[in-house]
C-alpha cells in the first residue's frame, strides 16, 4: 500500500465475510459497544488512516481507535523501531513486584520499558510540576488511581465534584463520576458523596454570557464556589478529596469549555486547596495540538489522568500527592507491559521527532475551514482543537444518517454526545488525506440530506 497515493474503495460495507466474523465474535462475546461491522483484516495492507477489511475493502479511517492509535495503522514510524529488536516472552510482567530493563545503564535503553515511559511522562508534565507516575492497563484504572490517591491525600474526605456530561470510564469508581448516558450507570452501586455541576462550553470569556447555569449574578459567582462557600454552601470544602474534569468533554459530545468556566474552576480549587484532576484520556498526548488539552487553558492540574496515546494507563502527579505506604497502590500488570511501554515511548518520540503537534493543529484547521465552507445542510457547529474535531447536526437521526452514508463510502467515524460526530486522524494525517476525509464527509452529509 502506498499512502501517498492509496485511496478508499468500497464494494459492499460491511462485506458477507465481515458480517460472518462479526457474528462469530458475539457467539462468544459479552454484548458491548460494537458501532458497526467494520473487520479489520490484520493481515492485508494498512498504514496511517488507510486500512483493509476482511472482505477487500479500504476504508479511511477516521477513528485512530478512539484515539487509541495515535499514528494509525502499521505506520512505520513506530513498527520500524521496534521491528530492530527480537521480543522476549512474557512482554507483561508483574510490574508492581519486579523491575525489567534490556541491561543498559538507566536512562540509556535501547529496548525503552516502564520507566523509560513514566520518565518521558514526567517531562511532559514537569510544567506542571509532576514527578510521579502509576502506569496501570486502562484509562479507567488511570482515574480510579487519580481519586484514589486524592481520596487517601485527605484522609477521610468525603466528597468528590464532577460535571455535567461528563465520561471518566466504566469501572465502578470511574462510573460514579460519569453524568453522560444513563446506561453507564444505572442500578450500578456507586461512590457516595459525588457532587456534579454543569460544564460550561458557551461562556467564552465573559461569566455574564453564560446560559447553562454555572455562573450565577451576572457572572459574579458560580454553582460550584457557592457550593462550597464556608457560609451559604452545603458542601464542607474542607471534606473534598478532589474535582475531576474533561478539559474537553469527549463521550458527552466534543464539548470546548469557556475559558471563563475553567479559570473559575481554577480558582475555586486553589482558594479551597482541592486537587484538580484533568482527565486526558482522549484529549492528552498530543491529540489537539498540545501535549495537553489542559495546556490551550488557564487551569494548573495536581493530577493528570492518561491512556489511549499513551499506550498504557497513566495517573501523573507530584509526588507528595501518592502515598507513601507500600502496597497503597498496586496492580499485577500495572507498569508491567513491557511491549505497549515501548510503543508509549516510541510514539511519544515520533511526535517530538516528526513536529506532529504542529501537523494536529495546522490538519484541523484544514478540516474545520473544509468543512465549514462548504455550509452543509443540518450542520449546525464544526468545532476543535488540533485534530480533536467535531461536527455537530440538527438531530441525532441526521448524525446516524451521516455516519452511515459515510460507512457505506469507506469512511470510518464515530458518534458522541447525542448529536455529534467525532473527527479523530492519526496525528501525521496528511492535507491530502484531510482532503479526502472532509469531501467523503461532505458527500455523506448531502446523501444523507
Amino acid at each position: 500500500m502506498d499512502r501517498d497515493s492509496v485511496e478508499p474503495s468500497v464494494t459492499t460495507m460491511p462485506g458477507e465475510r465481515a458480517r460472518e466474523w462479526a457474528e462469530y465474535h458475539r457467539d462468544a462475546a459479552a454484548t458491548t459497544t460494537y458501532v458497526y461491522d467494520f473487520v479489520w483484516d490484520i493481515t492485508a495492507e494498512a498504514e496511517g488512516p488507510f486500512v483493509t477489511d476482511v472482505d477487500g475493502n479500504v476504508l479511511l479511517d477516521f477513528t485512530s481507535h478512539v484515539a487509541a492509535a495515535p499514528l494509525g495503522y502499521n505506520n512505520p514510524k513506530i513498527l520500524d523501531r521496534m521491528a530492530e529488536f527480537d521480543l522476549v516472552d512474557p512482554t507483561k510482567i508483574a510490574g508492581q513486584d519486579f523491575y525489567v530493563s534490556d541491561g543498559s545503564d538507566p536512562g540509556e535503553s535501547t529496548i525503552p520499558g516502564p520507566a523509560d515511559l513514566m520518565h518521558e511522562l514526567t517531562e511532559l508534565t514537569g510544567h506542571y510540576g509532576m514527578d510521579t507516575v502509576f502506569l496501570s492497563n486502562s484509562g479507567a484504572e488511570a482515574v480510579e488511581n487519580a481519586i484514589k490517591i486524592c481520596y487517601d491525600r485527605s484522609e477521610g474526605g468525603k466528597y468528590g465534584i464532577t460535571f455535567q456530561g461528563a465520561f471518566h470510564g466504566r469501572t465502578l469508581g470511574a462510573l460514579s463520576l460519569n453524568r453522560s448516558k444513563s446506561v453507564y450507570r444505572r442500578e450500578f452501586p456507586e461512590i457516595s458523596g459525588i457532587h456534579d455541576v454543569p460544564f460550561c462550553d458557551e461562556a467564552g470569556d465573559d461569566p455574564a454570557s453564560c446560559t447553562c447555569g454555572f455562573f450565577l449574578d451576572g457572572g459574579e459567582t458560580s454553582v460550584l464556589r457557592e457550593k462550597l462557600h464556608p457560609k451559604r454552601g452545603h458542601v464542607d470544602a474542607g471534606e473534598v478529596s478532589y474535582l475531576v474534569v474533561e478539559p474537553i468533554q469527549g463521550e458527552g459530545g466534543y464539548r470546548f469549555p469557556s475559558e471563563a468556566f475553567l479559570r473559575e474552576v481554577a480558582d475555586v480549587c486553589e482558594e479551597y486547596d482541592v486537587p484538580l484532576i484533568a482527565d486526558e484520556i482522549q484529549s492528552g498526548v498530543g491529540r489537539t495540538g498540545e501535549w495537553w488539552a489542559s495546556d490551550h487553558y488557564p487551569i494548573e492540574p495536581d493530577v493528570i489522568t492518561a491512556a489511549k496515546g499513551a499506550r498504557v494507563g497513566a495517573t501523573i502527579g507530584r509526588g507528595e500527592l501518592f502515598p507513601d505506604e507500600r502496597s497503597r497502590l498496586s496492580s499485577t500488570w500495572g507498569a508491567g507491559d513491557v511491549v505497549s511501554s515501548m510503543q508509549g515511548v516510541f510514539t511519544l518520540e515520533a511526535i517530538e521527532e516528526y513536529d506532529l503537534l504542529a501537523n494536529a493543529t495546522a490538519r484541523g484547521e484544514q478540516f474545520q475551514e473544509t468543512v465549514r465552507d462548504a455550509d452543509p445542510d443540518g450542520v449546525v457547529d464544526v468545532r476543535g482543537k488540533g485534530l480533536m474535531l467535531g461536527v455537530e447536526f440538527e438531530s441525532t437521526e441526521r448524525r446516524d444518517d451521516v455516519q452511515h452514508e459515510a460507512l457505506t463510502s469507506g469512511l470510518l467515524t464515530l458518534a458522541c454526545g447525542t448529536t455529534v460526530l467525532r473527527i479523530l486522524p492519526p496525528l501525521d494525517v496528511t492535507e491530502r488525506e484531510i482532503d479526502i476525509g472532509a469531501n467523503m464527509l461532505l458527500d455523506a452529509i448531502e446523501e444523507a440530506a
